[in-house]
């Protein structure tokens, strides 16, 4: 986000608009909105800027373009056709720290005046930060669609009974809870069908209502390889009511950033080289910690929570200590990274099984089926196997596996970094040196990954054999 987004009072506040033609005149209509002072500066005036003026709604000062026109102002818009005259605006109002647009130039521009949807007072900005304002646009026109024009009347009702809320809810999630009740319940009903005073009468019986204080509660969140976009919309709702995520190594900032802004985040990933069973006895000390404390806890897991995510050993302590929970599935990594890949996991020509392997297990346990893995016309996806590649590749081909095998290593799949490295099993070891291949990473081994090189279509890909790198 290069941009600060914030909303600006310029009620009876001075806003110089420079320029006196039609896109001048669009944004005086802006300001005039929100109750601004609005001074325009050009030598001549659209029509409709004149019936303005003549009715005292905005001051005009006839002319060229002069410094003292920016006295008092707290906001700068440059409307004209001149760039020079522009650019001399810009940077004037830069040296007094005056914010300044000049419009259809993001470069000589120090803030940007977005697209809106109105529901006053509720106000849905949307910026490109000046470089695409026909998409902004576009944007626009689907959230139009997205809110009812009640919006804002319930917005106002909840603004009078604010304190009265504050009151009746002392807890803030009671108070998330009851808004979301105001929203989805009753009171938008009677907004939307135009019966406000029905509407008051279904929040003043609801405030009257007593209601005990919120239960604690876990949700075990699988938040996918690292893609916002494959978030169930369960997840999502889970992220934007928790008042606590306990989040691992993997999950991505991007899907961090759809959570509450004011949700409490923390940090409880395993890294390598820490003492896992440690750091999981931390994991169920927290939950039970802010459970306890009536807060709802978003226990958030890259991948599926039960698939190599301890995510039953979990579900295990909460029971135990009586903490209710519900489980969110998530696209687990095979599932994802698989077809981000171009890979299908099975196959009538290629593969009629699928087998989920984690390359990690307990200390002193080991992996013993070799040779069903061995096995061809199957696909073999192995979780965490970066440390393990070579004793793999080895012991596959030691039970039967032949050399020539097809694999493919999906390393930050489904995210903007994606690399996919395919080649024959005997020579998996060495590609993965050559390349550097590092965690988060998939191993798919099988006939079916030999699709790759044709059906990938994201990412980067590297063949070995060709020992070249190209975009998907």
């Amino acid at each position: 986000m290069r941009l600060f987004p914030l909303f600006a009072d310029v009620s009876a506040r001075r806003v110089l608009v420079v320029g006196g033609g039609a896109v001048a005149e669009r944004k005086v209509r802006s300001l005039l909105v929100s109750d601004a002072e609005v001074v325009v500066g050009s030598p001549a005036l659209t029509e409709a800027l004149r019936a303005l003026h003549k009715e005292g709604r905005i001051q005009h000062i006839p002319g060229t373009f002069e410094p003292g026109w920016l006295d008092d102002a707290w906001l700068v818009i440059a409307a004209t056709d001149d760039r020079e005259i522009n650019r001399k605006v810009a940077d004037l109002a830069s040296e007094r720290r005056i914010f300044i647009n000049v419009v259809d130039d993001p470069a000589l521009s120090s803030f940007q005046v977005p697209s809106i949807v109105d529901r006053s007072p509720i106000t849905i900005a949307i910026s490109s930060a000046g470089y695409a304002p026909v998409l902004a646009r576009r944007v626009r026109e689907r959230i139009e669609s997205l809110f009812d024009h009640s919006l804002g009347a319930l917005a106002t009702l909840a603004q009078r009974y604010r304190p009265a809320i504050r009151k009746a809810r002392p807890d803030l999630r009671q108070r998330r809870e009851f808004y979301d009740w105001m929203l989805d319940g009753p009171v938008g009903d009677a907004l939307r069908r135009e019966q406000a005073e029905q509407a008051e009468q279904s929040l003043q019986s609801e405030l009257a209502r007593a209601v005990d204080m919120p239960e604690g509660k876990v949700v075990l969140v699988g938040a996918g390889p690292g893609d916002p976009g494959l978030l169930t919309l369960k997840a999502l709702r889970a992220l934007n009511e928790a008042d606590v995520i306990l989040f691992d190594r993997l999950v991505s900032r991007e899907i961090l950033d759809l959570a509450r802004r004011d949700a409490e985040q923390v940090s409880v990933g395993k890294r390598p080289g820490e003492n896992h069973d440690a750091t999981q006895a931390r994991i169920h000390a927290l939950m039970l910690e802010h459970a306890r404390a009536g807060r709802l806890v978003v226990r958030l897991k890259g991948g599926d929570a039960f698939v190599f995510g301890r995510g039953g050993e979990e579900l295990e302590f909460l029971r135990s200590h009586d903490i209710p929970y519900e489980v969110v599935p998530g696209i687990t990594a095979a599932l994802a990274c698989s077809a981000y890949a171009g890979v299908p996991l099975t196959h009538r020509d290629h593969a009629q099984s699928v087998t989920l392997v984690t390359a990690h297990c307990r200390e002193g346990a080991m992996l013993e089926d070799w040779p069903a893995l061995a096995r061809a016309k199957q696909t073999l996806a192995f979780y965490m196997p970066v440390s393990q590649l070579d004793w793999l590749a080895a012991q596959l081909m030691s039970h039967g596996r032949s050399g020539d095998t097809p694999y493919v290593i999906v390393e930050n799949g489904t995210r903007p970094e994606q690399r996919v490295i395919h080649g024959r099993l005997e020579n998996l070891a060495q590609a993965a040196a050559t390349h550097a291949v590092k965690s988060p990473s998939l191993l798919l081994v099988g006939e079916v990954t030999g699709l790759a090189p044709d059906l990938q279509w994201f990412g980067a890909r590297i063949d070995t054999d060709a020992g070249v790198e190209t975009a998907a």
